[in-house]
């Protein structure tokens, strides 16, 4: 039994979900989320909320269970606080500017690297060496940001690149004499 799954997605105040079928569409103060569930659940709306069950007790249908009442539950987060996440840059010479829908990084390349934002999601530099991704989508925040750090990932010698923050990098040794 999936104790996640078991749980109903309660709606909070100034929230408006939908369930049509597999479809289950909220929308909030933050903007509008529609999500199609697997075909391994049914979902229903009762008093409590939305309410995931697995269609029969077969392996695939219980491992869907869990998973689909959290992006449900996702979706209700998103619009109503929405999802950031912070990035900080490390290295000398290296940094970022938003310049209308487009993130400048300098990155010790020859060149600059041009990020565009995609639609849903905000990026901002507070400093020139910190980056915060926000937006009411988790996975497409989540997917920003993971895209932006891959321009130039933290190296292990001198922890110089794009690291989450709080991410903790596990330093090597250089050469010896």
């Amino acid at each position: 039994m999936s104790r996640i799954g078991k749980k109903p997605v309660t709606v909070p105040a100034g929230v408006t979900a939908n369930v049509n079928g597999q479809t289950v569409s909220v929308k909030g103060p933050k903007g509008e989320l529609k999500t199609t569930l697997n075909d391994q659940v049914t979902v229903a709306m009762g008093a409590e909320g939305i309410k995931v069950d697995p269609i029969n007790q077969t392996k695939l249908a219980r491992s869907s269970w869990g998973m689909s009442r959290t992006l449900v539950r996702n979706m209700m987060q998103g619009v109503t606080t929405g999802y950031s996440k912070n990035l900080e840059i490390t290295g000398v010479g290296y940094r970022a500017a938003v310049n209308g829908k487009v993130l400048q990084l300098n990155l010790g390349y020859s060149h600059d690297v041009n990020y565009e934002v995609p639609a849903g999601i905000e990026v901002k530099t507070p400093k020139p060496t910190e980056i915060t991704v926000s937006g009411i989508d988790k996975q497409k925040v989540g997917q920003v940001a993971a895209e932006i750090r891959e321009w130039r990932g933290p190296e292990p010698y001198k922890g110089k690149g794009i690291k989450y923050a709080g991410e903790y990098i596990h330093r090597k040794e250089g050469k010896k004499k």
